[in-house]
């Protein structure tokens, strides 16, 4: 249960009250001097239903008491969750009016269809006995990914005749996170095709029989499936392979979210389709047992809420919903990384981030690379996920394959003649490439990039 927050008065609030008393004093002050009965009663008159209409109005704001039912979830797309708002009037005498309304942000009802469906009504008019209580129901279908403030409640309320109103927030918002859809990721074949590993090792922790460097003479120990028979047969002498160590790899997620690289023309379509991509690779991996990362430089809308809040401005119900609502903004420049694991709470927690997710105009690709290299394993792969590459993110993933790193990039592009501008120069490097066209593409596309 949210307190009463205390109500500011307007100045034109201010300006009708000091009109008033000063009319009052006037028709009083020539009642007096005039000897007119007349003018005396109807400033008394007047005098009396200003005061009784400021009363009401101050007593009904602290009278009516809001209370949500439910708190904060994580949820599938495609579920619906109801909302609902119990109203209760604490006093014995009636509330002739308040206009409650549920806060929802702007962005989640927008497109077609909206990330949020409301079934229902979220704003209502309600008469208000004493001790008397209603509620306020509507439904929401959860149709895409995200973060989600539902609330706060703001209430209106004020005198019969309009001199006074009063507006106030009535309940603390609940957050709801909608998880991505994870595409299951048929016909592995893993083991067929890369049965050990395929990312040179700093340690000898098993050999590769995919990856000979070389041969040598035969020493004690060497089991006899590494024996080189061709060498052994020319020389005379037995000879044993030598493998380059390797092991599973798993891959770490580069998912890059910076506004200039992600136009707002493609969203937000593009953008969940990266984030689709991405957790459907997580929950891959996972199941294979390989360790899995994230690195992003998204924002966290959690984190921004954490550490910007919301606050109540409450003298006017439209700034009372602009200052309730989820800020835009955010100058935090500190990427998002998630170290490469196995655990099933790290997926857990990868999967919540990308639901969570937004576009920022902080770290470029290039500056995330930079940024959080020496966070990163260099035992997994490098899996970029970008719609655009600028010149600098471009020589900043070149620079991370020189360095020894194993990189892939997955291009999340509509246009077939996009994908091969970015493509060509990485193809060149010797960079793998995957193209990622639509939600139909992204099984076949995710599946490509584990079978590296």
């Amino acid at each position: 249960m949210t307190h009463p927050k205390p109500t500011i008065e307007t100045s034109s609030e201010r300006f009708s009250k000091f009109t008033l008393v000063a009319s009052i004093s006037a028709l009083l002050l020539l009642g007096m001097l005039f000897g007119a009965s007349l003018w005396l009663l109807v400033g008394m008159a007047t005098a009396l239903l200003v005061f009784a209409n400021y009363y009401l109005a101050i007593l009904w704001t602290r009278s009516v008491v809001a209370t949500r039912r439910g708190g904060d979830c994580e949820l599938k797309i495609g579920s619906t969750v109801c909302i609902e708002i119990k109203l209760s009037n604490r006093s014995r005498l009636p509330v002739l009016w308040v206009l409650v309304e549920d806060l929802l942000p702007r962005r989640a009802l927008m497109f077609n269809p909206p990330a949020l469906g409301v079934d229902g009504t979220r704003i209502q008019v309600m008469f208000l006995w004493g001790n008397q209580t209603k509620h306020l129901k509507y439904e929401m279908q959860l149709n895409r990914r995200g973060y989600f403030q539902i609330g706060p409640t703001v209430l209106e309320t004020g005198d019969l005749m309009g001199l006074y109103r009063r507006y106030r927030v009535g309940t603390d918002p609940q957050y709801i996170t909608v998880l991505p859809n994870i595409i299951p990721l048929a016909a592995y074949e893993i083991g067929s095709r890369r049965p050990i590993g395929e990312i040179k090792m700093r340690a000898n922790v098993m050999d590769d029989p995919t990856r000979l460097r070389g041969i040598r003479r035969w020493q004690p120990g060497d089991p006899m499936r590494s024996v080189h028979w061709a060498a052994t047969a020319r020389t005379g002498t037995l000879h044993s392979k030598i493998y380059e160590p390797s092991s599973i790899a798993g891959a770490t997620l580069i998912l890059d979210l910076h506004t200039t690289s992600n136009p707002q023309q493609h969203e937000p379509v593009r953008s969940d389709l990266a984030i689709t991509a991405a957790a459907s690779i997580a929950h891959a991996l996972h199941d294979l047992g390989e360790p899995c990362g994230l690195a992003t430089n998204g924002r966290d809308a959690a984190d921004r809420i954490r550490s910007e809040g919301w606050v109540g401005d409450y003298r006017v119900r439209g700034q009372a919903s602009e200052a309730t609502s989820m800020l835009e903004k955010s100058d935090r420049l500190r990427p998002i990384v998630k170290m490469a694991s196995r655990d099933t709470a790290n997926l857990r927690e990868i999967v919540s981030t990308l639901a969570r997710l937004e576009r920022s105009d902080g770290l470029t690709l290039s500056e995330l690379l930079i940024e959080s290299e020496s966070r990163l394993s260099s035992e997994t792969t490098m899996l970029i996920l970008l719609q655009q590459c600028a010149p600098e993110s471009l020589a900043a993933i070149l620079g991370l394959s020189r360095r020894g790193w194993a990189v892939a990039v997955m291009i999340n592009t509509y246009d077939i003649n996009d994908y091969s501008a970015i493509a060509g120069p990485l193809i060149a490097a010797r960079i793998p490439t995957f193209y990622l066209s639509s939600a139909e593409s992204i099984a076949e596309v995710c599946r490509q990039s584990i079978l590296r």
